[in-house]
């Protein structure tokens, strides 16, 4: 665990240096994260002015899972999503076979190599706007609903990024996974949802089986109703059985990939 942690320090002091030599793409990134923070903002107050209640949550209540879904998005994209596009490119171009032949885990390699420093700073305006949102909040929360809400939303991140994983997986049958970015990017949409307005298989679909809507929505309701042992069991078994599907899926994967020196 200790060389892990030392390496993805390592990972960490490479990424933001390199991202300062190229300052204006550093800063702009930045500026366009806060442009699509004021958009949702935008959104939410522009539903309110039509309707009091959005999945059976207030205003308030609504902007804070609106805030929970920017940190988990913000996490997401500081600690794997640079990753993510550039995993099939890896194992298109045989380049998997440099990272096979290290003495760690090539999933964690590929997975956590790129740290996105821009994203870290916008971390810190998404965790900004969450804190106001709780602040807005008529009643003060309750200490352990709200130790469990931060305590939940890393692993919202978590799962955000294990569904990214398992869309990119097929990659290792297919020629290309250009168009499986945006098939993942389609559906991470529901993210941006209260679960309560999906009904019937649908909403089961989303969080089981595409368990989009456990990412920001099952921590929020903890915060917002209090925890219930079934919501935090649910959320615990969907992370973990996806865990083991990916470890399954890349082993095999990994006996499928043909390398540059095959």
């Amino acid at each position: 665990m200790i060389r892990y942690l030392r390496l993805y320090a390592h990972f960490m002091r490479f990424s933001i240096s390199k991202a300062l030599e190229f300052r204006l793409d550093f800063f702009f990134r930045i500026f366009m994260d806060l442009v699509y923070y004021g958009i949702q903002i935008g959104f939410y107050q522009a539903i309110f002015m039509q309707t009091p209640l959005l999945g059976g949550w207030s205003r308030d209540q609504s902007l804070v899972f609106m805030g929970g879904y920017l940190v988990v998005d913000a996490i997401s994209m500081t600690l794997f999503s640079n990753n993510m596009w550039m995993l099939p490119v890896a194992i298109n171009r045989g380049d998997l076979d440099y990272y096979l032949v290290r003495p760690v885990s090539s999933l964690f390699f590929l997975s956590l190599r790129d740290f996105a420093a821009n994203s870290l700073i916008n971390l810190g305006f998404a965790v900004g706007i969450l804190a106001w949102t709780v602040l807005r909040l008529p009643e003060p929360p309750h200490a352990v609903s709200l130790l469990l809400f931060l305590a939940m939303l890393p692993f919202g991140a978590v799962l955000h990024y294990q569904m990214h994983l398992v869309s990119l997986l097929p990659v290792f049958w297919m020629g290309s996974g250009s168009n499986l970015h945006g098939i993942f990017y389609s559906f991470a949409r529901c993210m941006e949802r209260p679960d309560r307005i999906f009904t019937g298989w649908i909403r089961r679909l989303l969080v089981s089986v595409l368990p989009f809507c456990l990412m920001a929505s099952f921590p929020a309701r903890v915060f917002l109703e209090g925890p219930h042992w079934p919501i935090l069991l649910h959320f615990a078994a969907v992370i973990t059985a996806f865990f083991l599907f990916i470890i399954f899926i890349w082993n095999r994967g990994l006996r499928a990939y043909s390398s540059a020196s095959s």
